[in-house]
């Protein structure tokens, strides 16, 4: 891809972050949304709460990716926070699309963000794109986050969904919070550990955001999950391998209940999900299977 400035959401965040860094050392320029004055070259104020974006700021961008997001298990889901984690997704992709789809030179592609939380509990069912989505709070707000791009769309930007699943890294996420816990020899499974976790390295998912944002004609939702989802046991025993550690602890689901609150159903939920347009698109992943993504992310 020749030099191209791409914006980016949520850049301090650990996918938005790995993204920018993966950008700016193959020399692409990248313009920063940020909530605050902007301090340095390269930054241009937002406000995704108030819908409100300084366009002026976007104008030349070739591409635009929206990853913002309060944080998802940051904290326990009272209402209020319920309410930030739809607010700070709907309406920051709402105030991206409708300043995009505004423009007089509109970026070639709008990238936003989602989620596998869409499809809801699949329990041993193996899901792709075509699934619908599922029931309660997490695919509600998937669904809402998709529909406002509806302005990009509509202009004729070619726009697409990236339904993240769990990213596998240290500086963040729930692997950020599981990597301490099993070096210390405290790791094992949650649950009865048959829950699947459909998981993607770091590295995996900034090259299919990349390769997304690369290929003309690639538009609607894309599930970025490794090909191969595993259980929460299996995913346990390979933490263990690779960190040669015991695994013997396990989490007892009321336990977690207790601890996590509403969130508890996030992680005792299964969810078995495919990358079937990523893999028919032509995108090669650089670590399929869960101990080369665990060991990529050491």
């Amino acid at each position: 891809m020749e030099r191209s400035r791409i914006a980016v959401a949520g850049a301090s965040g650990l996918i938005g972050g790995a993204l920018v860094r993966s950008l700016t050392a193959d020399g692409h320029e990248v313009v920063r949304l940020v909530r605050r004055e902007p301090r340095a070259e390269g930054e241009v104020r937002w406000d995704p709460e108030r819908k409100d974006v300084d366009a002026a700021g976007l104008a030349g961008c070739d591409a635009v990716v929206n990853l913002a997001g309060a944080g998802v298990g940051a904290r326990p889901w009272t209402e209020a926070y319920k309410a930030r984690i739809r607010d700070s997704r709907v309406l920051g992709t709402a105030a991206l699309a409708e300043a995009v789809a505004a423009m007089d030179s509109p970026p070639r592609v709008f990238v936003n963000g989602s989620a596998i939380g869409i499809y809801g509990e699949t329990g041993d069912r193996a899901v792709d794109e075509d699934a619908p989505p599922g029931e309660g709070f997490l695919p509600s707000v998937c669904v809402e986050w998709e529909g406002a791009a509806a302005p990009a769309r509509e202009a004729g930007v070619r726009t697409v969904f990236v339904r993240t699943g769990l990213v596998v890294s240290r500086r963040g996420g729930a692997w950020g919070r599981l990597f301490p816990l099993f070096k210390a020899g405290l790791g094992g499974r949650m649950g009865d550990g048959r829950q699947y976790w459909s998981f993607v390295a770091l590295h995996d998912e900034v090259a299919a955001i990349r390769h997304l944002i690369d290929t003309d004609g690639l538009s609607g939702p894309f599930n970025v999950t490794a090909p191969h989802p595993l259980t929460n046991r299996e995913i346990t025993e390979a933490m263990g391998r690779v960190l040669h550690r015991p695994t013997v602890f396990t989490v007892p689901a009321p336990v977690l209940r207790a601890v996590l609150g509403e969130f508890s159903g996030d992680v005792l939920g299964s969810q078995r999900v495919l990358p079937m347009r990523l893999l028919e698109s032509g995108f090669t992943f650089a670590f399929p299977e869960i101990e080369g993504a665990i060991r990529a992310a050491l």
